[in-house]
């Protein structure tokens, strides 16, 4: 997709969306307990996210398995959001399926993963409200003013929960949703539902929506971006914007994934850029080898690191957007979802119809600039030799001027918020 850059803070945006038609079956099912009442296990909201990274990855590899060509960003924490609801709302085998996929804690049942759920909801607008990044995160669920709704579910999602006049008058509801999702992502994801999304056999349509805004804890010098050469592959080579910084910062080299690693920080030290940097390569497959070798364990070793040592880094990044738009139905599926896009989902928790899914998509965007960006990626001059002589060595050279990796996590709820891989910077302007 087509971006252009700007010169405000960086901002990144996820939504999620899954649009679903019905056809009536009856079905007997009862909702999860209250929440209210039921005080949350203490481990509540880690069992929420102890599958969350494990998802991610294999999100990741899913999506770069269809699209190995081109650049990747998309957001495994809105996706996993998304999917979390539709958990919610669902039964028998649909229910199982996801709670797989999800990878939630097969000793949690469904009562004490929404309340992990509702935990996790307060606490993330209560820290917003402090913090020195913006972040928010909304579900929506949009349900068709024909159908019939288990009381329970009114009652446990009062503020995801909202009816829409599908039947009567589909596109205003379209540009309603729409309208919804630019308000929640501050106007950057737009037309998130396209024209023809909705229609009179559209009964349900759960949206995830998220919105981050940070800035960099050291920012970039705007007077020493230059225009620099970026090597697509060995034999293609293009100019981009690059960013140019020195600083201190935890760096490490993985064997294992073979790329050097930098943590570069946003303002308030809890939502950290992971880089994987693999060495500049006469063959156009080092990106690939790392990402083959990101595994649960080698992530955890990037974000768990305590081995990354702070050293003085010279940091050069290119300056750009990216938008990209991904029909997630044909990858979910090779995920493991089951039956919920083949026609028999069981949404029995929602309501006594029986609906399916029609389709999911994804649509995420990011602006990189000076004072917060992303971007990642490796230098020819990078070895992986390292001297254990820090006082006497020059600054790290980081400079990512050949394809990267890279990853923005959130170190207070160990969850991955975006994954992103860019391979050619000329296709994204």
């Amino acid at each position: 997709m087509i971006g252009t850059v700007t010169i405000v803070n960086m901002q990144i945006t996820f939504a999620l969306l899954v649009v679903i038609a019905a056809v009536l079956r009856p079905s007997i099912q009862e909702c999860f307990p209250q929440f209210a009442g039921n005080q949350p296990s203490r481990q509540g909201r880690t069992n929420l996210y102890s599958g969350q990274q494990e998802f991610s990855l294999a999100l990741l590899h899913a999506i770069n398995k269809v699209m190995p060509e081109q650049n990747l960003f998309f957001s495994p924490y809105s996706t996993y959001h998304c999917l979390l609801i539709a958990y919610f709302l669902t039964g028998n085998q649909t229910e199982g399926h996801l709670k797989k996929v999800l990878r939630l804690n097969e000793k949690e049942n469904k009562a004490d993963i929404y309340g992990a759920y509702k935990t996790d909801k307060f606490l993330t607008q209560l820290l917003a409200r402090n913090a020195s990044y913006e972040f928010t995160n909304a579900n929506k669920i949009y349900v068709s003013d024909g159908i019939p709704i288990n009381e329970c579910i009114i009652n446990d999602f009062p503020e995801e929960l909202e009816r829409k006049n599908f039947k009567q008058d589909p596109e205003n509801a379209r540009l309603s949703i729409n309208q919804w999702v630019e308000a929640t992502t501050h106007n950057m994801i737009k037309d998130l539902l396209p024209a023809g999304t909705v229609d009179t056999n559209t009964d349900l349509v759960l949206v995830n929506a998220a919105y981050f805004k940070g800035m960099w804890e050291n920012r970039f010098n705007p007077d020493l971006t230059q225009q620099e050469i970026f090597y697509v592959s060995p034999s293609k080579q293009i100019t981009v914007d690059m960013m140019h910084m020195e600083g201190t910062f935890k760096h490490d080299v993985s064997e294992a994934l073979g790329a050097h690693i930098l943590e570069l920080p946003y303002k308030g030290d809890n939502i950290s850029m992971f880089i994987l940097l693999p060495p500049f390569s006469n063959t156009e497959s080092s990106i690939d080898t790392t990402l083959k070798s990101l595994n649960l364990d080698t992530f955890r070793s990037v974000v768990e690191n305590e081995n990354l040592i702070s050293k003085k880094v010279q940091v050069a990044l290119p300056k750009f957007s990216l938008e990209t738009t991904i029909e997630l139905t044909p990858i979910l599926e090779s995920m493991g979802v089951g039956g919920l896009f083949a026609g028999d989902a069981d949404f029995s928790w929602l309501t006594p119809k029986r609906i399916s899914v029609d389709a999911t998509v994804h649509k995420a965007r990011i602006d990189i600039n000076e004072k917060g960006a992303q971007a990642a990626a490796a230098t020819a001059i990078l070895t992986f030799r390292m001297s254990t002589d820090e006082e006497d060595q020059p600054p790290i050279q980081f400079t990512c001027n050949h394809p990267f990796a890279y990853i923005i996590y959130n170190k207070m709820s160990h969850t991955v918020l975006f994954v992103g891989v860019l391979k050619n910077p000329a296709s994204v302007k």
